[in-house]
Protein backbone atom coordinates (compact mmCIF):
# COMPACT_ATOMS: atom_id res chain seq x y z
CA UNK A 1 0.00 0.00 0.00
CA UNK A 2 1.13 3.32 -1.03
CA UNK A 3 2.63 5.16 2.75
CA UNK A 4 0.62 8.21 1.58
CA UNK A 5 -2.47 5.98 1.18
CA UNK A 6 -2.19 3.83 4.39
CA UNK A 7 -1.74 7.38 6.32
CA UNK A 8 -4.68 8.72 4.81
CA UNK A 9 -6.49 6.14 5.98
CA UNK A 10 -5.13 5.93 9.95
CA UNK A 11 -6.72 9.58 9.85
CA UNK A 12 -10.03 8.22 9.24
CA UNK A 13 -9.98 5.91 11.26
CA UNK A 14 -8.46 8.13 14.21
CA UNK A 15 -11.82 10.80 12.76
CA UNK A 16 -13.97 7.73 13.32
CA UNK A 17 -12.82 6.90 16.70
CA UNK A 18 -13.60 10.50 17.92
CA UNK A 19 -16.78 10.92 16.49
CA UNK A 20 -18.67 7.81 16.43
CA UNK A 21 -19.45 7.71 20.21
CA UNK A 22 -20.87 11.25 19.98
CA UNK A 23 -23.25 9.82 16.77
CA UNK A 24 -24.45 6.72 18.87
CA UNK A 25 -25.46 9.14 21.97
CA UNK A 26 -29.43 8.67 21.60
CA UNK A 27 -29.21 4.68 20.67
CA UNK A 28 -30.87 3.29 23.59
CA UNK A 29 -33.96 5.61 22.10
CA UNK A 30 -36.21 2.78 20.47
CA UNK A 31 -39.23 5.15 20.02
CA UNK A 32 -38.30 5.40 15.99
CA UNK A 33 -36.12 3.44 13.31
CA UNK A 34 -33.13 5.74 12.82
CA UNK A 35 -30.64 4.03 10.33
CA UNK A 36 -26.66 4.46 9.90
CA UNK A 37 -25.14 2.81 6.51
CA UNK A 38 -21.50 3.42 7.54
CA UNK A 39 -21.18 6.27 5.12
CA UNK A 40 -21.62 10.08 4.96
CA UNK A 41 -22.62 10.32 1.27
CA UNK A 42 -24.77 6.88 -1.13
CA UNK A 43 -23.95 8.10 -5.10
CA UNK A 44 -27.13 8.27 -7.08
CA UNK A 45 -28.49 6.32 -9.72
CA UNK A 46 -26.36 7.78 -12.42
CA UNK A 47 -23.01 6.59 -11.07
CA UNK A 48 -21.31 3.77 -11.56
CA UNK A 49 -21.41 1.60 -7.99
CA UNK A 50 -20.88 -2.09 -6.74
CA UNK A 51 -23.80 -4.22 -5.52
CA UNK A 52 -23.27 -3.33 -2.23
CA UNK A 53 -24.25 0.28 -2.15
CA UNK A 54 -26.85 -0.27 -4.58
CA UNK A 55 -28.48 -1.92 -1.55
CA UNK A 56 -28.01 1.07 -0.28
CA UNK A 57 -30.01 3.28 -2.99
CA UNK A 58 -32.45 0.98 -2.28
CA UNK A 59 -33.21 1.33 0.97
CA UNK A 60 -32.77 5.18 0.87
CA UNK A 61 -35.64 5.27 -0.75
CA UNK A 62 -37.63 4.03 2.39
CA UNK A 63 -35.41 4.52 5.22
CA UNK A 64 -33.21 7.64 5.04
CA UNK A 65 -30.03 7.96 6.25
CA UNK A 66 -30.00 9.10 10.03
CA UNK A 67 -26.16 9.35 10.44
CA UNK A 68 -26.62 12.18 13.21
CA UNK A 69 -28.31 10.23 15.95
CA UNK A 70 -28.46 6.55 15.02
CA UNK A 71 -29.66 3.54 16.63
CA UNK A 72 -29.10 1.05 14.17
CA UNK A 73 -26.20 0.46 12.14
CA UNK A 74 -26.55 -1.55 8.69
CA UNK A 75 -23.15 -2.60 6.64
CA UNK A 76 -23.13 -4.46 3.55
CA UNK A 77 -20.24 -6.80 3.77
CA UNK A 78 -19.15 -6.18 -0.21
CA UNK A 79 -18.86 -2.55 0.71
CA UNK A 80 -17.65 -2.34 4.01
CA UNK A 81 -16.45 0.86 4.79
CA UNK A 82 -12.76 1.00 6.04
CA UNK A 83 -13.45 1.59 9.78
CA UNK A 84 -16.10 -0.80 9.64
CA UNK A 85 -14.91 -1.91 13.21
CA UNK A 86 -14.69 0.96 14.97
CA UNK A 87 -18.06 1.92 13.84
CA UNK A 88 -19.66 -1.14 14.75
CA UNK A 89 -18.08 -1.42 18.07
CA UNK A 90 -19.37 2.15 19.15
CA UNK A 91 -22.48 1.31 17.67
CA UNK A 92 -22.68 -1.86 20.08
CA UNK A 93 -21.08 -0.18 22.95
CA UNK A 94 -23.89 2.54 22.96
CA UNK A 95 -26.68 -0.28 23.08
CA UNK A 96 -27.20 0.20 19.41
CA UNK A 97 -28.58 -2.07 16.86
CA UNK A 98 -26.66 -3.82 14.14
CA UNK A 99 -27.73 -5.59 10.98
CA UNK A 100 -25.22 -7.32 8.20
CA UNK A 101 -26.36 -7.87 5.09
CA UNK A 102 -23.91 -10.59 4.18
CA UNK A 103 -22.71 -11.53 0.37
CA UNK A 104 -19.62 -14.05 -0.40
CA UNK A 105 -16.71 -14.40 1.26
CA UNK A 106 -12.62 -14.80 0.36
CA UNK A 107 -11.98 -18.32 -0.40
CA UNK A 108 -8.51 -20.16 -1.90
CA UNK A 109 -10.43 -20.80 -5.36
CA UNK A 110 -11.55 -17.50 -5.90
CA UNK A 111 -9.43 -15.35 -3.91
CA UNK A 112 -5.98 -17.33 -3.56
CA UNK A 113 -3.35 -16.52 -0.89
CA UNK A 114 -4.19 -14.49 1.52
CA UNK A 115 -7.98 -15.34 2.01
CA UNK A 116 -7.89 -15.36 5.44
CA UNK A 117 -6.76 -12.12 6.10
CA UNK A 118 -9.82 -10.12 3.33
CA UNK A 119 -12.03 -11.66 5.75
CA UNK A 120 -10.82 -10.50 8.93
CA UNK A 121 -13.58 -7.60 8.41
CA UNK A 122 -16.29 -9.89 7.41
CA UNK A 123 -15.54 -12.15 10.24
CA UNK A 124 -15.77 -9.51 12.75
CA UNK A 125 -19.20 -7.99 11.61
CA UNK A 126 -20.85 -11.81 11.09
CA UNK A 127 -19.61 -11.98 15.03
CA UNK A 128 -21.16 -9.01 16.00
CA UNK A 129 -23.91 -8.45 14.55
CA UNK A 130 -27.66 -8.63 16.28
CA UNK A 131 -28.97 -10.07 12.89
CA UNK A 132 -27.22 -11.31 9.38
CA UNK A 133 -29.46 -11.07 6.28
CA UNK A 134 -27.54 -13.90 3.87
CA UNK A 135 -28.20 -12.74 -0.06
CA UNK A 136 -28.73 -16.59 -0.51
CA UNK A 137 -27.93 -19.62 0.90
CA UNK A 138 -25.02 -20.30 -0.66
CA UNK A 139 -23.75 -17.19 0.95
CA UNK A 140 -24.85 -18.84 3.92
CA UNK A 141 -22.85 -21.83 3.59
CA UNK A 142 -20.00 -19.93 2.60
CA UNK A 143 -19.83 -17.69 5.69
CA UNK A 144 -20.28 -20.16 8.17
CA UNK A 145 -17.32 -22.26 6.82
CA UNK A 146 -14.80 -19.07 6.36
CA UNK A 147 -16.10 -16.68 8.80
CA UNK A 148 -17.57 -19.07 11.79
CA UNK A 149 -20.93 -20.50 12.78
CA UNK A 150 -23.66 -18.09 14.37
CA UNK A 151 -25.89 -18.58 17.21
CA UNK A 152 -27.72 -15.26 16.80
CA UNK A 153 -30.72 -14.51 14.05
CA UNK A 154 -30.17 -14.50 11.09
CA UNK A 155 -32.63 -15.00 7.62
CA UNK A 156 -31.67 -15.45 3.53
CA UNK A 157 -32.99 -12.81 1.68
CA UNK A 158 -31.85 -12.59 -1.97
CA UNK A 159 -31.51 -9.37 -3.97
CA UNK A 160 -34.18 -7.29 -5.31
CA UNK A 161 -34.85 -5.73 -8.86
CA UNK A 162 -37.30 -2.76 -8.96
CA UNK A 163 -39.94 -4.60 -11.42
CA UNK A 164 -41.09 -1.06 -12.73
CA UNK A 165 -37.94 -0.02 -13.97
CA UNK A 166 -36.79 -2.98 -14.87
CA UNK A 167 -38.79 -4.20 -17.78
CA UNK A 168 -38.75 -5.85 -20.92
CA UNK A 169 -38.50 -4.53 -24.13
CA UNK A 170 -41.61 -4.06 -26.30
CA UNK A 171 -40.75 -6.65 -28.61
CA UNK A 172 -37.34 -8.39 -28.67
CA UNK A 173 -34.35 -7.09 -31.01
CA UNK A 174 -34.21 -8.28 -34.42
CA UNK A 175 -32.15 -11.62 -35.14
CA UNK A 176 -30.06 -13.16 -32.87
CA UNK A 177 -29.39 -14.53 -30.67
CA UNK A 178 -27.96 -11.51 -28.93
CA UNK A 179 -26.01 -12.05 -25.87
CA UNK A 180 -25.13 -10.14 -22.53
CA UNK A 181 -22.02 -10.17 -20.65
CA UNK A 182 -22.06 -7.58 -18.16
CA UNK A 183 -20.91 -6.74 -14.69
CA UNK A 184 -17.03 -5.65 -13.25
CA UNK A 185 -15.08 -8.42 -14.86
CA UNK A 186 -12.73 -9.86 -12.07
CA UNK A 187 -11.46 -12.90 -13.82
CA UNK A 188 -10.01 -13.31 -17.64
CA UNK A 189 -11.49 -16.68 -17.85
CA UNK A 190 -15.33 -14.50 -17.49
CA UNK A 191 -14.73 -12.97 -20.85
CA UNK A 192 -12.56 -15.64 -22.60
CA UNK A 193 -15.25 -18.36 -21.71
CA UNK A 194 -17.79 -15.57 -23.50
CA UNK A 195 -15.82 -15.17 -26.73
CA UNK A 196 -15.35 -19.02 -27.00
CA UNK A 197 -19.06 -20.03 -26.66
CA UNK A 198 -19.92 -17.14 -29.06
CA UNK A 199 -17.29 -19.02 -31.60
CA UNK A 200 -18.84 -22.10 -30.71
CA UNK A 201 -22.36 -20.97 -31.36
CA UNK A 202 -21.60 -19.54 -34.64
CA UNK A 203 -21.56 -22.44 -36.92
CA UNK A 204 -25.03 -23.35 -36.05
CA UNK A 205 -26.24 -19.87 -35.07
CA UNK A 206 -24.56 -17.32 -37.61
CA UNK A 207 -26.72 -14.55 -36.55
CA UNK A 208 -25.49 -14.66 -32.82
CA UNK A 209 -23.50 -11.74 -31.24
CA UNK A 210 -22.21 -10.73 -28.00
CA UNK A 211 -22.52 -7.39 -26.26
CA UNK A 212 -19.77 -7.10 -23.76
CA UNK A 213 -20.56 -4.20 -21.15
CA UNK A 214 -18.82 -3.22 -17.84
CA UNK A 215 -15.35 -3.06 -16.25
CA UNK A 216 -12.32 -5.55 -16.66
CA UNK A 217 -10.49 -5.30 -13.57
CA UNK A 218 -8.02 -8.38 -14.41
CA UNK A 219 -4.97 -6.39 -15.88
CA UNK A 220 -5.39 -2.30 -16.55
CA UNK A 221 -8.57 -1.56 -18.82
CA UNK A 222 -6.19 -0.94 -22.11
CA UNK A 223 -4.75 -4.17 -21.73
CA UNK A 224 -7.70 -5.83 -21.29
CA UNK A 225 -9.76 -4.36 -24.26
CA UNK A 226 -6.26 -5.18 -26.63
CA UNK A 227 -6.57 -8.69 -25.31
CA UNK A 228 -10.43 -9.04 -26.12
CA UNK A 229 -9.68 -7.42 -29.90
CA UNK A 230 -7.43 -9.56 -30.69
CA UNK A 231 -8.64 -13.20 -29.28
CA UNK A 232 -12.05 -12.23 -31.46
CA UNK A 233 -10.01 -11.46 -34.28
CA UNK A 234 -8.16 -15.02 -33.53
CA UNK A 235 -11.75 -16.91 -33.33
CA UNK A 236 -12.90 -14.85 -36.22
CA UNK A 237 -16.16 -13.39 -34.08
CA UNK A 238 -14.73 -9.46 -34.21
CA UNK A 239 -17.90 -8.46 -36.68
CA UNK A 240 -20.28 -10.58 -34.09
CA UNK A 241 -19.10 -8.64 -30.85
CA UNK A 242 -19.51 -5.26 -29.81
CA UNK A 243 -17.76 -3.28 -26.51
CA UNK A 244 -19.51 -1.57 -24.54
CA UNK A 245 -17.92 0.79 -21.33
CA UNK A 246 -19.34 0.36 -17.60
CA UNK A 247 -22.53 1.64 -17.43
CA UNK A 248 -23.99 2.95 -14.10
CA UNK A 249 -27.44 1.61 -12.81
CA UNK A 250 -29.94 4.09 -14.27
CA UNK A 251 -28.30 2.93 -18.11
CA UNK A 252 -28.93 -0.69 -16.93
CA UNK A 253 -32.55 -1.34 -17.98
CA UNK A 254 -31.71 0.00 -21.57
CA UNK A 255 -28.82 -2.48 -22.09
CA UNK A 256 -30.64 -5.31 -21.01
CA UNK A 257 -33.20 -4.56 -23.86
CA UNK A 258 -30.44 -4.44 -26.65
CA UNK A 259 -30.19 -8.51 -25.63
CA UNK A 260 -32.19 -11.44 -26.00
CA UNK A 261 -29.98 -14.01 -23.10
CA UNK A 262 -27.89 -13.00 -20.37
CA UNK A 263 -24.67 -15.25 -20.65
CA UNK A 264 -23.22 -15.33 -16.95
CA UNK A 265 -19.72 -17.34 -17.14
CA UNK A 266 -18.83 -16.86 -13.58
CA UNK A 267 -18.11 -19.92 -11.22
CA UNK A 268 -19.81 -19.77 -7.92
CA UNK A 269 -21.19 -16.17 -7.88
CA UNK A 270 -22.90 -15.67 -4.12
CA UNK A 271 -25.94 -13.73 -5.55
CA UNK A 272 -25.33 -11.47 -8.47
CA UNK A 273 -27.88 -8.26 -8.57
CA UNK A 274 -27.22 -8.77 -12.35
CA UNK A 275 -28.68 -11.34 -12.90
CA UNK A 276 -32.20 -10.13 -11.01
CA UNK A 277 -32.27 -7.32 -12.94
CA UNK A 278 -31.84 -9.25 -16.72
CA UNK A 279 -34.57 -11.19 -15.67
CA UNK A 280 -36.65 -8.48 -14.87
CA UNK A 281 -35.98 -7.41 -18.59
CA UNK A 282 -37.57 -10.29 -19.95
CA UNK A 283 -33.68 -12.14 -20.54
CA UNK A 284 -32.96 -15.52 -19.80
CA UNK A 285 -30.23 -17.32 -17.88
CA UNK A 286 -27.26 -19.09 -19.25
CA UNK A 287 -25.00 -19.91 -16.38
CA UNK A 288 -22.99 -21.96 -14.28
CA UNK A 289 -25.11 -24.65 -11.84
CA UNK A 290 -22.76 -22.89 -8.94
CA UNK A 291 -22.62 -20.52 -6.34
CA UNK A 292 -25.96 -19.10 -5.60
CA UNK A 293 -27.55 -18.71 -9.23
CA UNK A 294 -29.32 -22.69 -9.11
CA UNK A 295 -31.49 -20.47 -6.32
CA UNK A 296 -32.06 -17.62 -8.44
CA UNK A 297 -33.05 -18.75 -11.58
CA UNK A 298 -35.69 -21.43 -12.04
CA UNK A 299 -35.23 -24.11 -14.83
CA UNK A 300 -37.92 -22.60 -16.67
CA UNK A 301 -36.01 -19.13 -17.06
CA UNK A 302 -32.82 -19.98 -18.26
CA UNK A 303 -30.47 -23.13 -18.81
CA UNK A 304 -27.92 -24.45 -16.57
CA UNK A 305 -24.79 -26.11 -17.23
CA UNK A 306 -23.31 -28.53 -14.64
CA UNK A 307 -20.51 -27.82 -12.23
CA UNK A 308 -18.51 -29.21 -9.15
CA UNK A 309 -19.12 -27.90 -5.81
CA UNK A 310 -15.48 -26.70 -5.17
CA UNK A 311 -13.83 -24.10 -2.72
CA UNK A 312 -9.83 -24.48 -3.48
CA UNK A 313 -10.25 -23.80 -7.16
CA UNK A 314 -13.05 -22.42 -9.74
CA UNK A 315 -14.32 -23.79 -12.67
CA UNK A 316 -15.51 -22.07 -15.61
CA UNK A 317 -18.08 -23.43 -17.66
CA UNK A 318 -17.21 -25.16 -20.70
CA UNK A 319 -17.84 -22.78 -24.11
CA UNK A 320 -19.00 -25.85 -25.79
CA UNK A 321 -21.00 -26.54 -23.25
CA UNK A 322 -22.59 -23.05 -22.71
CA UNK A 323 -23.58 -23.00 -26.66
CA UNK A 324 -25.32 -26.18 -26.13
CA UNK A 325 -27.34 -24.74 -23.83
CA UNK A 326 -28.66 -21.73 -25.82
CA UNK A 327 -29.00 -24.32 -28.69
CA UNK A 328 -31.20 -25.88 -26.46
CA UNK A 329 -33.32 -22.54 -25.38
CA UNK A 330 -33.20 -20.90 -27.95
CA UNK A 331 -36.52 -22.14 -29.94
CA UNK A 332 -38.29 -22.02 -26.59
CA UNK A 333 -37.12 -18.29 -26.14
CA UNK A 334 -40.32 -16.62 -26.00
CA UNK A 335 -41.66 -19.00 -23.20
CA UNK A 336 -38.70 -18.28 -21.32
CA UNK A 337 -38.56 -14.88 -21.62
CA UNK A 338 -42.20 -14.56 -20.27
CA UNK A 339 -40.65 -16.86 -17.26
CA UNK A 340 -37.79 -14.85 -16.27
CA UNK A 341 -40.69 -11.88 -16.24
CA UNK A 342 -42.77 -13.81 -14.08
CA UNK A 343 -40.22 -14.75 -11.75
CA UNK A 344 -38.72 -11.57 -11.00
CA UNK A 345 -41.82 -10.13 -10.66
CA UNK A 346 -43.19 -12.84 -8.33
CA UNK A 347 -39.99 -13.92 -6.09
CA UNK A 348 -37.67 -10.87 -6.50
CA UNK A 349 -39.80 -7.49 -6.49
CA UNK A 350 -38.21 -4.65 -4.46
CA UNK A 351 -41.41 -3.71 -2.50
CA UNK A 352 -41.31 -7.09 -0.94
CA UNK A 353 -37.78 -6.74 -0.20
CA UNK A 354 -38.24 -3.44 1.15
CA UNK A 355 -41.08 -4.78 3.28
CA UNK A 356 -39.11 -7.54 4.81
CA UNK A 357 -36.67 -5.18 6.01
CA UNK A 358 -39.54 -3.57 7.60
CA UNK A 359 -40.63 -5.98 9.87
CA UNK A 360 -36.97 -7.08 10.77
CA UNK A 361 -36.85 -3.44 11.78
CA UNK A 362 -39.25 -2.80 13.62
CA UNK A 363 -38.79 -6.67 15.31
CA UNK A 364 -35.32 -5.99 16.29
CA UNK A 365 -36.75 -2.56 17.75
CA UNK A 366 -39.68 -3.73 19.98
CA UNK A 367 -37.06 -6.91 20.90
CA UNK A 368 -36.78 -6.89 24.95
Amino acid sequence: MNPLTRLHIQLLRLQSRAAAPRRWHQARDRTELRIDYGCDIVPGRGHILGGGLVKVQDLLTRFPSRRDTPNLLYLVSSALPHDADLQIRACKRAGGLFVLNQNGVAYPGWHGPGWEQANRPMRFAHEQADHVVYQSAFCRQGAERFLGPRTGPASILHNPVDTAVFTPADTPPPGGPVLLLAGTHQFQYRVDTALDTLAALRPRLPGAALLLAGRHTWAPESDALAHIRQRARDLKIQDALTLLPPYPQAEAPALFRRAHLLLHTKYNDPCPRLVVEAMACGLPVIHSASGGLPELIPPEAGASVPAPADYDRDHPPAPDTLAAAILDLWPRHPAARAAARAHAVEHLDLTAWLDTHHTLFRQLLTAP
